[in-house]
């Protein structure tokens, strides 16, 4: 399936290996169909897309992430509680010693107050966010972020796969 409506090209040249990205929402968030826009778009730009899905418990993202040790880490919400749960979780997997590197990004509708727009960016990547996208960023600001983190750099065992 392809996405007609963004603006972005393909992020992969010939021969490129993708990302591994974990997209999920925060803990208080039920929205879906944020998380399989940006699957689709993710995968559609060439990486590989383990979906959590809606309401993922703390535990659960930091356990899940600590496993499959991602190239890129996307919260997105789209309830208005993504300042709060972003402050919390991100602490949970910086904590980590397997993600403390790892980019991790948050984005969507971050507070309830269409104000305070753009107020919560300096807060969220003190936090330990990487970058922070918010409505106004668009997707465009999240593709380049995208398309600037390296490929990932894994390599088939000796005697490969068996």
């Amino acid at each position: 399936m392809e996405l007609d409506n963004h603006p972005c090209p393909p992020a992969l040249g010939p021969g490129a290996q993708g990302l591994d990205v974990v997209v999920t929402s925060v803990a208080s968030d039920a929205h879906t169909w944020n998380l399989i826009y940006l699957q689709l778009l993710l995968e559609e730009l060439g990486h590989r897309v383990t979906n959590l899905g809606s309401c993922v418990p703390d535990q659960l993202m930091v356990d899940e992430c600590r496993t499959r040790r991602p190239d890129l880490i996307v919260l997105s919400t789209v309830n208005g509680h993504g300042l709060n749960d972003g402050r919390r979780v991100i602490g949970q997997l910086r904590d980590c010693a397997e993600l403390r590197t790892t980019p991790i990004v948050i984005g969507g509708k971050l507070g309830i107050s269409g104000a305070e727009q753009g107020s919560h960016v300096g807060e969220l990547v003190n936090a330990g966010f990487d970058a922070v996208f918010e409505d106004s960023a668009g997707i465009v600001g999240f593709h380049e972020f995208v398309r600037a983190l390296p490929a990932a750099r894994r390599a088939l065992p000796a005697g490969g796969l068996r």
